[in-house]
């Protein structure tokens, strides 16, 4: 007998080998219906799996959301199954679920085409309404290989090859259509519904190498309800809209080439913007933080010491002459991070415990290799800068620093425009890592406690554990925020390290005389700036506010007669603090207003004979009709006053004085 414990705490036994399905049944014909698979100790199964020990038991139906990822699993199987029929001859390859949604790859001489879509998804629905039973059978090794090589399945012997020996070699069909799967799936093809919708085709080289045959991948998303798809594919739409690739373009504000893969060429309006960034950084650190710089070539043997070397090593750069070593034999790396730099300048000097908490930080531009199909824009790049910096600290003052740091961050994504909800994700001791169990254990638990205080002192932030996705040093927080289509993006992170500084023997004297080991906490806030600037572009969809924007303002002629007012209009806004520019070409100001709408400029001041003689100006706001009038001096005021970044404006606001009260 095995004892299962449901979720409101019973308690039953049952034979051994009963299955999910048996159980489900056995409480009522209706359970059964709308069970779609089960979860044994919180593990996703098939439904139809016996089971063998005791164990929770949930039953899952088609609107928990753990049941997406099985909708997705089980249309990818679909697609491969419809592309078969369609074409036969084609060879499956694998078909894995992804974030949003899932892919299948395809050998076949000629490649898919959009235009298969709408064919492959219409074979998809009548698959689908044929709702024919997902089943499970274990196939002996040489017995799989057989029946593939002979449908001419060569990719699919070679993964059957791939599996470990000793492990189960499982085959999923539905109806006459099989295919080699870990599983697990639903109990039919009915209940993946038609909420689905194949995205594009896109090549890829079977097993990511480049000297292998080229597939077909076709990408899909499918959700539990229609609305949900599409809610997404409007995101989609809007994503586009806002794709930062496209306003850097039209907004004049970098751009890539293939000389430098990877890496961004700022052009002034792009270095304006990613400046005023950095100024407002600085100055959120300004009293608290030190700024420095470390070098960016370092001998290997200090990667070495720090780890980074062996677990880091195929994502770094290294400086080469005649090969990998330069005349006078050392081996260089460009570094990827800033921290061992960091404790370098920590440890030149003797530190004692009144210097703690000692906070380092550095606009520390970065190499690391991404894969070239892994580059995207300014959100994956090979050379970036971080808002990089480390704070040494004792362990009686760590959690206090990681709530200083939390404050920081939450405030700093408030004035850039992000409102709404924001996750913080503990992350926790991934596999491969430095350091004793019980400084993973010390740390992991300080860092528990932080994570209950956060949750208790703000009502934005969801938490949550990433089990096994901590640093190869230490447990780190990740900031996770919402931009305004719904999208997240993890930016900032918060990474205690008790391993590093030990590594490198930095120590400072306690009260006591002792030399002791610093706590160091690893924190960035924005992360990499060409990242965040990304993100800020596609969540204001280019309307910038005004602070941020790197033409505030452009003075428009309507006649030539506006000439000399125009350009005096102009240097006043430059003497006011804006960032501004006159248009005096002959054009229509309809093209002028339309050109600087397509660059995003949030404000035109256009003038003509009368706003000369009368000193106005027509004020126009980017996104918004209808126009104002107002006197020059007026109007420059106004948006001189509106361009004051807000940590600014806050400094302001808390050195005037208080309003005096008239006497009774």
């Amino acid at each position: 007998m095995v004892a299962l414990t449901f979720p409101d705490g019973a308690r039953r036994d049952y034979p051994q080998g009963t299955t999910g399905l048996d159980i489900a049944k056995g409480i009522s014909p209706s359970l059964a219906k709308r069970t779609v698979a089960m979860a044994l100790d919180g593990t996703v199964a098939d439904l139809g799996d016996a089971i063998e020990k005791d164990a929770k038991i949930e039953f899952i139906s088609r609107e928990d959301p753990r049941a997406l990822e099985l909708i997705r699993h089980d249309a990818a199987h679909v697609m491969a199954e419809a592309v078969q029929e369609l074409w036969p001859g084609t060879q499956v390859t694998i078909g894995p679920v992804i974030d949003n949604g899932f892919y299948y790859d395809f050998y076949r001489n000629a490649p898919f085409t959009p235009e298969d879509l709408p064919v492959i998804e219409k074979k998809m629905r009548e698959i689908i309404a044929k709702d024919k039973a997902f089943t499970k059978e274990v196939w002996p090794r040489d017995e799989a290989k057989r029946v593939f090589k002979e449908k001419g399945e060569n990719f699919k012997v070679e993964l059957v090859d791939a599996i470990p020996p000793g492990q189960d070699l499982k085959i999923y069909r539905q109806g006459d259509w099989f295919d080699l799967c870990r599983g697990p799936h639903m109990t039919s093809t009915g209940k993946i519904g038609n909420a689905f919708k194949l995205q594009k085709v896109a090549g890829a080289y079977w097993r990511g190498d480049s000297k292998n045959p080229m597939l077909t991948r076709i990408y899909g998303t499918a959700f539990a309800k229609q609305d949900e798809l599409d809610a997404y594919l409007h995101q989609l739409e809007e994503a586009e809209k806002r794709d930062h690739r496209k306003l850097g373009r039209e907004m004049d504000l970098f751009h890539f080439q293939e000389e430098g893969p990877g890496t961004v060429f700022w052009h002034p309006n792009g270095w304006t913007m990613f400046q005023e960034m950095v100024a407002y950084m600085r100055r959120r650190l300004k009293g608290d933080y030190r700024e420095v710089n470390a070098p960016q070539l370092l001998d290997k043997s200090l990667w070495e010491t720090s780890g980074h070397w062996g677990w880091f090593r195929e994502n770094m750069f290294m400086a080469q002459s005649a090969g990998d070593e330069t005349e006078d034999e050392r081996v260089f790396a460009i570094k990827p991070m800033n921290c061992p730099g960091h404790v370098q300048i920590f440890k030149h000097g003797l530190r004692s415990y009144r210097e703690l908490p000692l906070r380092f930080a550095e606009f520390g531009i970065v190499h690391r290799y991404e894969p070239s199909g892994a580059l995207h824009g300014l959100m994956r790049v090979r050379g970036f800068s971080q808002d990089d910096a480390h704070v040494f600290c004792t362990q009686d003052q760590m959690a206090e620093e990681c709530l200083k740091i939390n404050d920081l961050i939450l405030s700093t994504y408030s004035d850039f425009g992000f409102q709404g909800d924001l996750t913080v994700k503990l992350s926790t001791r991934p596999e491969k890592r430095v350091g004793s169990d019980e400084a993973w254990d010390h740390a992991e638990g300080i860092m528990h406690d932080v994570l209950k205080r956060i949750a208790q002192n703000n009502n934005r932030i969801k938490t949550a554990i990433n089990p096994g996705e901590g640093a190869f040093y230490g447990p780190k927080f990740e900031y996770v925020l919402r931009d305004a289509i719904g999208r997240d993006w993890q930016c900032g992170t918060t990474q205690v390290d008790f391993n590093l500084p030990e590594r490198f023997q930095a120590f400072y004297i306690a009260a006591d005389g002792s030399k002791v080991p610093p706590v160091m906490i690893h924190r960035a806030i924005c992360g990499s700036m060409e990242r965040f600037l990304g993100v800020v572009l596609e969540h204001y969809a280019g309307h910038l506010p005004l602070w941020l924007s790197p033409v505030q303002a452009v003075v428009a002629t309507i006649t030539s007669d506006a000439d000399d007012f125009a350009r005096e209009a102009t240097e006043l806004a430059l003497q006011s603090g804006l960032r501004a520019e006159s248009d005096l070409r002959n054009e229509k100001i309809n093209y002028k207003v339309r050109e600087h709408s397509l660059a995003k400029v949030p404000v035109l001041l256009v003038v003509g004979k009368k706003e000369a003689a009368e000193r106005t100006v027509s004020i126009r706001r980017l996104g918004k009709e209808g126009q104002q009038v107002m006197p020059l001096d007026q109007a420059l005021k106004m948006l001189a006053d509106e361009a004051t970044p807000p940590d600014l404006k806050r400094a302001k606001a808390a050195k005037a004085p208080a309003p005096v009260t008239a006497l009774a």
